[in-house]
């Protein structure tokens, strides 16, 4: 007989005792007597024991339903500071995680790189190794290191040299960000969304057209409409094969038009993630963007989506409500943006589930604060947020 049936056979027992002894006390003496008395004590251990006895197998029925699980597979799909900041939150809980991570970037020592080598960019992938990497401090430092001179290397981070060279010596990307992984004992996945670099075209209202990420919020002007090219790439298979079988899916935060939409916009990811069982997330961005989403609100950011790969993508959208101090506030509208309005009744009306709550990280900049979005997303897949040993 196992520990869970003696323990309600126990209970059974007492309960069975208790309501034997009331019974005859009452009925022998009409009015309490000792055996009433002693018999009303046991009804109460014994209700006792049961209440007990049910939270017990309620716990063990939990924990043998979690066993059973597994880890959770989390899926997060972006770019950018928004994506790294977000996997930092992450990797101190017991998960699985894949981050599929936009080739899009044509600018600065990635744009260079990719120019000279003919290499998908290296540095949003650099960001997620090293915010997913279970190193010292020391080696996070040299990753992130750029330098300051020397010509052909001023302004070239440590990290994307090394990729470009680990890409060399392996033969192709995705093998080198494989065995950077393994270098930097990463927690998880780091996948680029396709194996190929691909460019970024924006129409805009005014009828131009803008090529190149880095080009686009220069241009400074309402975006319509845009396509990656090549328009017919593929996914990497294991992009796909990770997002069937992810219990979570996570989009954002990040670069609405330069860092999410790149991702969405390869064929097969936004169908991959429409025919998902996974439970489907937005995080939508704390501040606007300039020139990418001058005044949107949240539901504006979401729609964005919706123009371009069809509706009903997501499933929840985490919306930060908490006030943004207003020394913040000022320094972001010298830089054109502003804080993002959570349009609630807007976001409903569209069929999401929205989570409004403080999501913000209180510092010189308004982010998100990445133990905050992580326990969020736990709690919707009823887990627990358990660290992972150090």
């Amino acid at each position: 007989m196992t520990m869970v049936k003696k323990w309600w056979l126990l209970a059974w027992t007492v309960c069975s005792f208790g309501l034997g002894l009331l019974a005859a006390g009452v009925g022998i003496h009409s009015v309490p007597g000792q055996a009433s008395v002693i018999g009303l004590a046991s009804l109460l251990v014994g209700s006792g024991l049961l209440a007990l006895g049910w939270w017990r197998d309620e716990q063990i029925g939990r924990q043998e339903l979690l066993a059973k699980l597994g880890r959770p597979k989390i899926v997060v799909i972006g770019g950018g500071t928004g994506l790294s900041v977000l996997l930092r939150g992450l990797k101190e809980y017991d998960a699985d995680i894949t981050a599929v991570v936009t080739v899009a970037d044509d600018g600065g020592s990635s744009g260079r790189l990719r120019s000279d080598l003919r290499m998908p960019p290296p540095g949003d992938i650099r960001n997620c190794l090293v915010a997913l990497a279970d190193t010292e401090p020391l080696m996070e430092k040299l990753w992130q290191y750029r330098f300051k001179s020397g010509e052909g290397l001023a302004g070239h981070s440590f990290g994307n040299l090394f990729i470009a060279a680990m890409t060399d010596v392996t033969g192709d990307f995705e093998t080198a960000i494989r065995e950077t992984s393994r270098v930097l004992a990463v927690r998880g996945r780091v996948l680029p969304a396709v194996p190929q670099e691909v460019v970024l075209r924006a129409y805009m209202t005014d009828g131009t057209v803008v090529q190149g990420e880095s080009k686009i919020p220069l241009a400074n002007k309402k975006i319509e409409r845009l396509e990656i090219v090549p328009s017919d790439i593929h996914p990497l298979p294991e992009v796909v094969q990770a997002i069937k079988e992810a219990d979570a899916i996570i989009v954002g935060p990040g670069s609405l038009y330069t860092s999410i939409l790149p991702n969405l916009l390869v064929p097969e990811i936004a169908d991959a993630i429409r025919q998902s069982n996974a439970i489907t997330v937005y995080v939508c961005n704390v501040m606007t963007q300039p020139g990418e989403t001058d005044n949107f609100t949240a539901s504006q950011h979401v729609q964005a989506i919706y123009d371009h790969v069809g509706p009903g993508l997501f499933e929840y959208i985490l919306v930060n409500t908490a006030p943004i101090p207003p020394a913040v506030i000022e320094q972001y509208r010298e830089k054109q943006a502003a804080p993002v309005v959570a349009d609630i009744w807007n976001l409903q009306q569209m069929g999401l589930s929205v989570i409004a709550r403080n999501f913000l990280h209180y510092a010189i900049y308004a982010r998100h604060d990445a133990r905050r979005i992580s326990e969020q997303i736990f709690a919707l897949l009823g887990r627990d947020t358990k660290k992972q040993p150090s």
